[in-house]
């Protein structure tokens, strides 16, 4: 079952765990691409000095987490990768989940396709791991780009579904590369299911 508007209109960190275990869905040229996801991170908007919308910052680029819940916010890092996050809580309240990791279930051509221009098969080992273990990868994998930013993911094509599947032990631990965060570097508000080989490094 597609999760609802009410779903993301709820505390960050307590949609951050709950995403854990779902399974995120994209439909790209008539082909559906899925995984569960395994790894995000918080990020709570105004007093996160971690969080682009710190401070009460608007932006052509952050404009998307001041808006409704259950919309996706993607935006490019390192001048290259995009990176999707889903935007949580009510209106003019900017805060948002970076996928971190995803474990591929369907449509695994597609990505592999996507991330390393040959067919799932013909992976090495390490390549089927590095499939979706990152944001910018499991992005590269899903086709997921800045002009998914602002879909809405209670919409067709791109959404998270619920699943029968539940996390046995979920670890929480400081968010990656944001050393320039100050006391926010510090804050244990990412999350992720252990044991995972999906888990980004």
């Amino acid at each position: 079952m597609k999760l609802t508007r009410d779903f993301y209109n709820q505390e960050t960190l307590i949609v951050a765990k709950e995403l854990l275990g779902k399974t995120l869905v994209h439909y790209v040229g008539g082909n559906k691409i899925s995984g569960r996801i395994i790894e995000v991170e918080a990020y709570k908007g105004l007093k996160d000095k971690a969080a682009h919308s710190y401070g009460g910052k608007i932006t052509k680029r952050v404009e998307t987490m001041y808006g409704p819940s259950g919309y996706a916010y993607v935006y490019l890092i390192y001048g290259m990768y995009n990176c999707m996050n889903v935007v949580t809580r009510e209106e003019g309240i900017p805060e948002a989940i970076l996928i971190r990791g995803i474990e591929p279930l369907e449509g695994l051509d597609c990505m592999s396709l996507n991330r390393f221009n040959k067919n799932f098969t013909s992976l090495t080992k390490s390549e089927s791991i590095r499939l979706t273990n990152g944001p910018g990868k499991l992005s590269i994998a899903f086709s997921i780009n800045r002009s998914n930013n602002g879909q809405d993911l209670c919409g067709e094509n791109l959404y998270i579904e619920d699943s029968n599947y539940k996390p046995k032990n979920i670890i929480a631990s400081k968010r990656i590369g944001i050393d320039y965060a100050k006391e926010a570097k510090d804050y244990l508000w990412r999350f992720y299911i252990e044991g995972n080989p999906f888990v980004s490094k």
